[in-house]
């Protein structure tokens, strides 16, 4: 899969699923914080499969 998530958006999706899968863990929120994973996910891989299907990207363009 090409990687569609860039920079900004890729250390946002980290903290956030860092933040709720944290949150889940400690008790603060209930278990729906897990889906947090989603965003943790998306952000390590780089590739998010909703920004696929819709056409979006947020990486830089590569000059050549």
């Amino acid at each position: 899969m090409k990687t569609n998530v860039g920079g900004v958006d890729r250390v946002l999706r980290i903290v956030v699923g860092l933040a709720l899968v944290l949150a889940a863990v400690f008790g603060a929120i209930g278990a729906w914080g897990y889906i947090g994973l989603v965003p943790l996910v998306t952000g390590a891989v780089g590739t998010c499969p909703l920004y696929s299907m819709l056409g979006l990207n947020t990486c830089p363009m590569k000059r050549t």
